[in-house]
Order: structure tokens, then sequence, then C-alpha cells
């Protein structure tokens, strides 16, 4: 299944996609949850009637409604670096032994094909194709074993990065956290509808070129093994937002660095999960 959350006469509501179609939740069943958080907390009672509604005929078109970020609200978005070894590699690094966590704010989310901002305090700005994962229960010390059963759904997601203010210091949060930048989208594909989530090819393109391409299966830490970890940490809630690590490619590492300029566009494809598309804009 796949879940949207959009955007349609003034008013956020939530919907299935299914083809060109959406089928508006609000307007399907007045008791369906209004907003994706609740959507989350309701799936095991609700999932029946979803999987009902995925055979009825669409309300909207997609081209017809503005889509959001799935969760346009996240209580927190955890992000992990150095978690390709081509990645590492590009950045003149070693792999890893330790997972290397850090955070993006909830005001850098944005909608999947919303317009990046190229910020006024910096021309450093870089992509980052990503695997997103959405958590579905409130959880803590979840074993590796026990960690897809914690998981809602899929999404692609972009990690922009400000190069020059996450490198100024050894701490990346406000480099990874200025305003729209943590696209992701365009829906959460349920995990029975992708299948193992290790074995995705992952791409980025800029103004058709190419920049990134590779594969799941290349993560260091696995999918699994982050929310492992992460899980002895803190309590992990519906709707947080994980962003699992960029393959090798990013812009800064190219000769002369290649950052991304107002009026180009960005485009993260997933098989299996879909595509996002941004172009970016001068901030206002």
């Amino acid at each position: 299944m796949k879940l949207v959350t959009f955007e349609q006469g003034g008013k956020e509501r939530v919907g299935i996609a299914i083809g060109e179609g959406i089928v508006d939740l609000a307007a399907a069943d007045a008791f369906l949850p209004r907003e994706m958080i609740g959507l989350i907390l309701a799936w095991p009672q609700i999932v029946g009637r979803l999987r009902d509604l995925e055979k009825t005929t669409p309300h909207f078109g997609i081209r017809d409604v503005h889509l959001l970020a799935p969760v346009p609200r996240p209580q927190k978005i955890l992000a992990i670096g150095l978690n390709y070894a081509d990645h590492v590699r590009e950045t003149g690094g070693q792999i890893p032994e330790k997972q290397i966590w850090f955070s993006k704010l909830p005001n850098a989310v944005n909608g999947p094909f919303d317009p990046i901002q190229i910020p006024k305090v910096s021309s450093a700005i870089d992509y980052e194709a990503e695997f997103v994962v959405i958590i579905g229960k409130r959880c803590r010390h979840v074993s590796k074993a026990d960690a897809p059963g914690v998981i809602f759904g899929y999404c692609a997601g972009n990690d922009v990065s400000v190069r020059d203010w996450q490198m100024q210091t050894p701490q990346w949060i406000l480099g990874k956290s200025f305003d729209t930048h943590a696209p992701f989208g365009p829906w959460i594909v349920t995990p029975d509808e992708l299948g193992d989530p290790h074995t995705l090819s992952i791409r980025c393109f800029v103004n058709g070129e190419k920049r990134q391409d590779s594969n799941t299966c290349n993560l260091v830490f696995n999918v699994f093994d982050q929310i492992a970890l992460i899980s002895q940490a803190m309590t992990l809630m519906p709707g947080d937002i994980i962003f699992t690590g960029t393959p090798g490619g990013v812009g800064m590492a190219a000769k002369p660095p290649n950052y991304l300029k107002a009026g180009d566009r960005v485009r993260v494809e997933i098989d299996r999960v879909g595509a996002i598309e941004a172009e970016c804009a001068a901030e206002p």
C-alpha cells in the first residue's frame, strides 16, 4: 500500500495512492484518522478497512493535488553518516566501526516536489539521495531480529546539506537542518508491498545527469542494525523518520565541487519505492 499526505481545497488530508489517483480517507470513511501519525497509531485496527478501500474509485488524480511530506510533523528526524563504502572513500575517510548519527530538525521537512531553498548564507548546497524509514510503533531496545516489526514503511529522501556550515564544527546539526532540506516521499510504501529493503537500486540525478547510482545492499550498517542501535538510546515514536545514508557521487566530492544552484532540478529514485524531484530556488 502507498499512503500519502496531500493538500486539496486548502485542507491537509491523508489517502491511498492507487495508480494515478488518490483515495481520500476522510471522504471514504468519516471514522478514519485525518493525519498520518494518527493513521500509523490506528493501523492494526484499520488496515482491513484500508485494504477494502484500495479496490474503490479514487477521489482525486495525483496531478490535481499538492503532495506533502508523508509525515509533515515528525517528532524526530535521525540520520546516519558515512554509511556507504564508496561515499566514505570519496570523503577520504575509513569505514566507520561505529554508527555515526546526527539529527535534521523538523523545520527541514519538505514535500517531495516542493522547491529546495538555496540559502542566502551559503553556496555550498549538496544533494544526498537516501532511503528513508518511517517508524510504526513506540519502541525501545529493539533487537536486530525484531527491527522489521517496528517499521511502518519506506520513502525516498534527499538529505540536503549545507557543506560549509556542516563542516565548520564537529556537530553537523546546523548544516543539516536548513529550511526545506529534508524532502521525502512521495508516499510511504508499506513493508508488505516493498519486500526486502536491502535489494533496492538508488539513484540521484541533477538536471538529468546521473550523479549517484548504488543499491541498499551496500549499506555499511543496514536498516535493522540502525534501529537496533538507536533504540538503545531513545524511545522511537510512530512517525519518526530515519535517513539511512547516501552513496558516493555527492557534489562535495567532485573536483572542483559541484554544488546545487538556483534553477537546478534534483531527482531521487529508489526502485519499488518511487521518486521525488524538486527545483532549487533562492531563499526568499
